[in-house]
């Protein structure tokens, strides 16, 4: 596995917490304005507002940078599902699904081009998801949300279901953030994801169908109105075959 470059230090105070934000920022900019060749910690630092020396007390180099936005980027992603989650109450699977989606895309939409620079340049310093304790987080968010709405899925392993869900929603999201499809409208792609994950969610997932109060009924209305279309002489032999036969007296 690739070392992920690391910071220096992490910021334990409210003004050092605002001046990684702000370099962070400053990165971005940098990033999807002049590409990483054009990136360097003199430009971050003079686009921050802070001195070389500040930005060094934090972050080595330019790749050590471009990590911590992979992580910003979690970090931000678990905002998301966090908002969904502690809003609404009475939302219902499918709502909440959507206000995730719509959140996600928004904020991808927001910096194109940083998320493209990231993404297809420098995925290799995006921490693998068993050592990301914001991706393992976000994992847990969103089981969590499946067990909540269990009577609304079909899924029986929601183990598998939440990896799947997570995957569809990164890997659309992504991609219509980097190369977003021409004629349609962020709502209609929106609602595409949504319905990509509601309709794997319906899907009973290997488990025999139950059948519903409405199928039952269908089926005997359909053998009733087939017994009422024979002709009488065919329900009369077909009844005097049923009848049992009395046994003689001896």
């Amino acid at each position: 596995m690739t070392a992920i470059p690391q910071p220096r230090k992490s910021p334990r105070q409210l003004r050092s917490q605002h001046t990684v934000d702000t370099i962070l920022q400053a990165t971005a900019r940098v990033l999807a304005t002049h590409g990483y060749a054009g990136t360097n910690t003199n430009l971050i630092a003079e686009t921050a507002g802070v001195s070389v020396g500040s930005l060094y007390q934090y972050f080595p180099n330019k790749n050590a940078l471009i990590a911590a936005l992979h992580q910003r980027h979690d970090n931000q992603m678990l905002d998301v599902i966090d908002d969904v989650l502690n809003s609404n109450p009475a939302a219902t699977l499918k709502e909440r699904v959507a206000a995730i989606v719509q959140a996600m895309l928004h904020a991808h939409l927001l910096e194109p081009a940083l998320h493209r620079v990231l993404e297809r340049e420098f995925p290799l310093f995006d921490t693998p998801r068993e050592h990301s304790l914001a991706d393992q987080d976000i994992h847990r968010r969103m089981r969590h949300l499946l067990e909540l709405h269990r009577a609304e899925i079909a899924q029986q392993d929601r183990d598998l279901a939440t990896y799947v869900v997570l995957r569809i929603m990164e890997s659309l999201v992504h991609a219509m953030a980097l190369e977003p499809p021409a004629g349609f409208d962020a709502k209609q792609l929106e609602q595409a994801v949504v319905d990509a994950v509601m309709g794997y969610l319906a899907t009973p997932g290997g488990a025999a169908p139950r059948k519903t109060v409405k199928a039952v009924k269908a089926v005997k209305a359909v053998k009733a109105v087939k017994a009422a279309a024979k002709p009488a002489g065919v329900v009369a032999t077909a009844a005097a075959k049923k009848t049992p036969r009395r046994k003689s007296g001896a």
